[in-house]
């Protein structure tokens, strides 16, 4: 297992955060982001903070359990979720959520993201399932993505917003980014322009053999 220095983690986390801020994933100090630097070290973002207005100093790493290691500031509640994928899932080292618009319009009409529309998303996505609701800063919330951790590369959190996981920091966050996309995609194609060409199983089969021969360990298959 190839870990993020801690100093390349920092810097990340403040980057992707301000990603997050000027895409308007996240509105005042919502969402959070974090990076696994050891087996039993996860340097992630303070509750209660921008995440376009973060510094190096205000991050927290704690333990798999959620026990402060360093760093003055509280972590979010929302860590338990990410500390249950890294247990879940070995091979995650990086778990970003955030709140991107249509991603949250979807969960909140709890409808997944799975029509096979778009080759890319079934590429990098396959497709984006609705976790359960489940009542913030509880243990219903890693409860609620658990299931998810080893066949998917993120989720929807019903009534709440998105959630995405990878082997590294910045590859969450693209999947963030293409989840959203994806979204949009769907939400002009089916409820604007009311028509969707969608591929059929065998343009889905060929696109799930390019997924493995690019080494993306996971992703569910489109509704075709």
């Amino acid at each position: 297992m190839i870990y993020m220095t801690e100093k390349q983690a920092k810097k990340a986390i403040i980057e992707i955060g301000q990603r997050m801020y000027v895409r308007d994933f996240v509105a005042a100090n919502d969402g959070n982001i974090s990076i696994k630097t050891g087996d039993n070290e996860v340097w992630a973002t303070p509750t209660g903070v921008s995440k376009g207005f973060m510094k190096k100093k205000m991050l927290v790493k704690v333990d798999l359990d959620g026990n402060v290691l360093e760093g003055t500031n509280k972590p979010s509640s929302e860590l338990k979720m990410h500390l249950r994928a890294y247990k879940e899932n070995p091979d995650i080292l990086s778990v970003c959520h955030a709140h991107p618009p249509i991603c949250t319009c979807f969960a909140i009409a709890g409808i997944p993201l799975d029509a096979p529309v778009l080759a890319e998303a079934i590429i990098t996505l396959g497709d984006v399932p609705i976790a359960p609701y489940a009542e913030l800063g509880t243990n219903e919330v890693p409860e609620a993505i658990a299931p998810y951790c080893n066949t998917h590369n993120g989720v929807l959190l019903a009534n709440h917003g998105a959630v995405t996981w990878a082997e590294d920091a910045f590859s969450a966050y693209y999947r963030l980014e293409s989840m959203e996309y994806y979204a949009k995609i769907l939400l002009i194609t089916d409820k604007i322009l009311g028509k969707q060409n969608k591929l059929d199983e065998q343009q889905v089969d060929r696109l799930l053999f390019m997924r493995e021969k690019f080494g993306i360990k996971r992703g569910g298959r489109p509704v075709t």
